[in-house]
């Protein structure tokens, strides 16, 4: 329905409400009982009878709610519910265009929230999207423990996690293999002869960051590296941050001859610091992210538009009746060699 103004420009509120049933009933002559049954096509509804109120329906724009529908039947939604970390992200969004592609092929749809890596706030949403009878729950977590869900999980809700594991629950999972793709990162730049690396890290908390903390500090301990310790920066969790820490970084005597960053969003921020500098440090950035092979950066790349398919292919083998053990899909990596990261050091 469309909003009316006043003569002063107030906006008529009454206008924006959905059309009722009650109003559709009304304006049909009919019963409330009826003009259900008629809009449900149910049996017993004269010819005439429904078609005045559906044309009633049509001329007020109502339209049914065929979720409350089937929720008073007794049955679930087609629903399937994923709380991620900020779609803005491209990270996230790609795996959501994932999940989205692989539900719609078995007559799924996809609902989003976002966490804000607020476990309090995940905690909510997970019942908001449980009391909707969502048919399966995808979860980024941003907290630790899990163990609340199990209940839910025997009730018949399936649960995959992804990126992160879950805490103090068997549940299925897709992950990427975040220790091997940082050793591998650490690695290419030590073959590049560089030892003064900078490692800027986001929350060392949540479990990826942790996994891509220890590849690279194997691959430094496996070449017998300690040049790297001073320039170890950990929570820095935005592209501001990220920026503001690698310039603190490239000030330093010495400073670090490259950089590692773990996530595209720090990635970013050290491009920005990096902008106009006369001998910019090598750098290899966790995450491929749009116009990094246009600007010559050197990534450690996974495909997470695979990582939300496989998650979503798993929910639905659970909501088909799969009842085996918890199983854990791991995305490969790969450094992609594209310039930033093939600078020899400096001095």
């Amino acid at each position: 329905m469309t909003a009316s103004r006043s003569a002063d420009g107030a906006v008529d509120v009454a206008a924006l409400r959905r059309p009722t049933l009650t109003q559709v009933a009304a304006l049909a002559g009919v019963s409330l009982k009826t003009a259900s049954r008629a809009l449900n096509d149910e049996p017993n509804v004269a010819e005439a009878t429904g078609r005045r109120v559906r044309e009633a329906a049509d001329l007020l724009g109502y339209r049914l709610n065929g979720i409350a529908r089937e929720l008073r039947r007794g049955a679930t939604s087609a629903l399937v519910g994923l709380i991620s970390g900020d779609l803005t992200n491209p990270f996230y969004s790609a795996v959501a265009s994932g999940i989205e592609r692989e539900l719609r092929q078995h007559g799924l749809q996809l609902v989003t929230a976002n966490n804000d890596e607020d476990a309090e706030l995940e905690r909510a949403l997970v019942d908001a999207f449980l009391e909707r009878r969502v048919r399966a729950l995808l979860v980024v977590p941003s907290g630790e423990g899990h163990e609340y869900l199990a209940i839910e999980g025997n009730r018949g809700v399936p649960f995959v996690f992804l990126d992160r594991p879950p805490d103090g629950l068997e549940a299925d999972a897709v992950l990427i293999d975040n220790v091997g793709g940082a050793r591998a990162a650490g690695e290419h730049l030590i073959a590049a002869g560089h030892r003064r690396i900078a490692l800027v890290a986001d929350l060392a908390r949540m479990a990826p960051q942790r996994g891509r903390i220890d590849g690279f500090v194997q691959a430094m301990e496996a070449a017998g590296n300690d040049g790297w310790r001073p320039y170890l920066r950990t929570d820095v969790h935005d592209v501001h941050r990220a920026e503001r820490t690698v310039r603190e970084l490239l000030e330093l005597e010495p400073a670090p001859t490259a950089l590692f960053t773990t996530n595209n969003r720090l990635t970013t921020g050290a491009l920005r610091a990096l902008r106009g500098h006369p001998q910019p440090p090598a750098l290899i950035g966790f995450d491929d992210f749009d116009l990094a092979d246009v600007i010559g950066a050197t990534v450690v790349a996974h495909d997470s538009v695979a990582m939300g398919r496989e998650a979503a292919r798993l929910a639905h083998q659970r909501i088909s009746g799969f009842s085996g053990p918890a199983r854990t899909v791991t995305i490969s990596t790969s450094v992609i060699a594209r310039g930033s990261g093939e600078r020899a050091p400096a001095s």
